[in-house]
């Protein structure tokens, strides 16, 4: 990037507005929180109506005792969150860390070194901080509801792959995108851009392939009946993949799901074993024909193409902020002298955008549920919408989903819609 300018924006007052941000965030979010809780508790001694003859109670009552925990587990985390945010930023944080990490590697190696030091250090830092609450999330929130199978050693295990699967991945794009934030000149910003989308489409193409089976073991859909009834759905709706396989998800947790993954003629359709296990041919026929709703629809296609779009609009506004001595020094850091400020300012337009684009939450939220209904609505012509309707009961009785959940919260929140409406939708199709 080019020198910094004159700060033409006020330090001062991106201090303030990134504060108000994070105030108001906060307080939307704990507020959300309570009337989720409240709104669960009210309802937790009765089956709703409309699910009164599928639902016990007792499965109900365990719904609304998860729901609770990992809302007020999720008030905690957030709160946690923010403090270590404004730590990072106003506090100084940041600026400490680039100063040891600038002191101790930039006179001896340079730029790129001192700047992927950077990076990492700040990486193994929040992953050390966010550990405790893993532990917490997966060893005593899930496990006290009979989810987690995870056992310590595979955690272990999984964490170790992690990390060296995203050392492998992550350091070479940043060093690619550092260098062109560097060396581009003025548009640096568009060809990194296009490196970054290059790299996305690359990881959806080796996904599948390399680095999933990294973490699970995929084998060939054994059942033939099953095999042959998917095979014909998928022939009904116009869709080929590369195989169907069914995924070791047990190993870890008790939920269950399936989904497609890769594009072009890298694509898979993926089920998890407690998936098979507990869903009935009609059932997995019917869940997968929702899923090839979403491609028929070209949801996907709408989502990446969005992910294009916004990542191009954050590149750019990183272009023009990169360059201006306020957005550093009103996020609580001081801008190195006479080496790069790149991962500097990589690291605070990660901290920062978060903060302002949560409140665009309900409008992402809104058109995923839009897309949900689509896709149930493309199930009842492609297979059996009662058989949907029972395989979504029988997810949300095993993944301990509320059937009560509080509106305003799931308007803002829920990707899908509450299992009311849509069970709702797909009854007035008949």
């Amino acid at each position: 990037m080019s020198s910094l300018s004159i700060p033409a924006l006020n330090p001062t007052v991106l201090s303030l507005a990134f504060a108000l941000a994070l105030l108001l965030s906060l307080a939307l979010k704990f507020w959300l929180s309570s009337r989720q809780v409240r709104h669960v508790a009210q309802h937790r001694g009765q089956v709703p109506a409309a699910f009164a003859g599928t639902v016990p109670l007792q499965a109900h009552q365990k719904a609304a005792d998860y729901t609770a925990a990992r809302s007020r587990f999720g008030v905690f985390s957030t709160a946690f969150g923010a403090l270590l945010l404004i730590g990072w930023t106003l506090l100084g944080g940041l600026d400490a860390l680039n100063a040891w990490v600038y002191e101790a590697l930039y006179p001896s190696y340079g730029g790129m070194v001192y700047q992927l030091g950077l990076l990492l250090a700040f990486v193994l830092i929040g992953a050390i901080l966010d550990t405790p609450w893993e532990l917490y999330n997966t060893f005593v929130l899930e496990q006290r509801f009979g989810f987690n199978r995870t056992t310590w050693k595979l955690y272990v295990i999984d964490g170790l792959k992690g990390a060296l699967v995203g050392a492998v991945i992550g350091l070479p794009i940043a060093a690619l995108i550092l260098w062109l934030m560097g060396a581009a000149g003025k548009l640096w910003w568009l060809w990194a851009w296009g490196a970054w989308m290059g790299f996305n489409l690359l990881i959806l193409v080796l996904y599948p392939t390399v680095i999933a089976p990294l973490f699970n073991k995929f084998e060939p859909l054994s059942d033939l009946s099953l095999k042959s009834r998917v095979e014909a759905l998928m022939a009904r709706c116009g869709f080929a993949a590369k195989g169907l396989f069914v995924m070791d998800g047990s190993r870890r947790s008790a939920h269950g799901n399936a989904y497609f993954t890769g594009i072009g003629a890298a694509k898979r359709v993926v089920f998890f074993d407690t998936l098979l296990q507990r869903l009935n041919e009609s059932e997995v026929e019917a869940v997968l024909a929702h899923e090839l709703g979403h491609f028929k629809h070209k949801h996907v296609l709408k989502r990446i193409v969005t992910l294009f779009a916004l990542s191009l609009a954050g590149f750019a506004l990183l272009g023009w902020l990169g360059n201006q001595l306020g957005f550093y020094l009103g996020l609580g850091v001081r801008p190195n002298g006479a080496g790069p400020n790149d991962a500097l300012a990589l690291l605070l337009f990660m901290l920062a955008v978060p903060v302002f684009s949560f409140f665009f939450t309900p409008l992402s939220s809104g058109l995923s549920r839009k897309h949900e209904f689509q896709a149930d609505a493309y199930a009842c012509e492609q297979a059996d919408g009662r058989a949907l309707a029972s395989a979504l009961l029988k997810l949300h009785e095993d993944n301990a989903g509320t059937l009560t959940p509080d509106p305003l919260f799931a308007r803002f929140y829920y990707s899908h819609p509450p299992a009311t409406e849509r069970l709702a939708a797909l009854q007035s199709r008949g």
